[in-house]
């Protein structure tokens, strides 16, 4: 008796991104899916059930990869807002290319499926618990996050071209958006 094949979901997630990113969201199928990882249609329905299940797989993959890569640039500092803050900021200009190009093509899937914004929107909602309110703190980390996240996507869509030493320096200056602030100010 023959042992069944196992798929490994990883390459079919990574064949799923190699597809959006080489033909848009539109050729997210099933069909092609399971063409791009080499596997049959009925394997891929098997390991992750339909396409909006393969998509839920894709969101969850890139949040994973994105706070696992805050916590690498939080390293040991303390795991208070600011610093969390901070990371994130880090986080997002250390981004390379193909995760880049990733984030974008996970942006035009959410378009073409908008149900699954509740996760990421859920996922926002996380980053920015610290900065809400009307503290000075409160309001650095909810700035520094916002300005992270908009030079993120403006870069990666296309609308600005930086080279990476400016690309360093923008991020450089967001990072002293969390300085110290005087007692009592507020």
């Amino acid at each position: 008796m023959a042992r069944p094949r196992t798929i490994d979901r990883e390459k079919v997630l990574a064949c799923a991104e190699q597809l959006v990113q080489r033909n848009g969201a539109k050729a997210l199928t099933l069909d092609a899916v399971a063409r791009e990882a080499g596997i049959t249609k009925g394997g891929l329905q098997y390991c992750f059930g339909s396409k909006d299940d393969l998509i839920a797989a894709l969101i969850d993959r890139w949040i994973l990869v994105f706070d696992t890569q805050v916590e690498h640039c939080r390293g040991v500092e303390a795991e208070d807002p600011t610093n969390l803050a901070r990371a994130y900021a880090r986080a997002c200009s250390q981004i390379d290319d193909a995760t880049r190009a990733r984030m974008v093509g996970m942006l035009v899937t959410l378009l073409q499926s908008p149900r699954h914004l509740a996760r990421v929107r859920a996922w926002y909602t996380r980053w920015l618990e610290a900065g809400q309110g009307h503290t000075v703190e409160a309001r650095q980390i909810r700035t520094m996050i916002f300005a992270a996240e908009g030079a993120f996507f403006l870069r990666s869509l296309g609308f600005v071209d930086m080279q990476d030493a400016e690309w360093s320096s923008v991020f450089e200056d967001i990072q002293k958006l969390t300085l110290p602030v005087e007692a009592g100010a507020a």
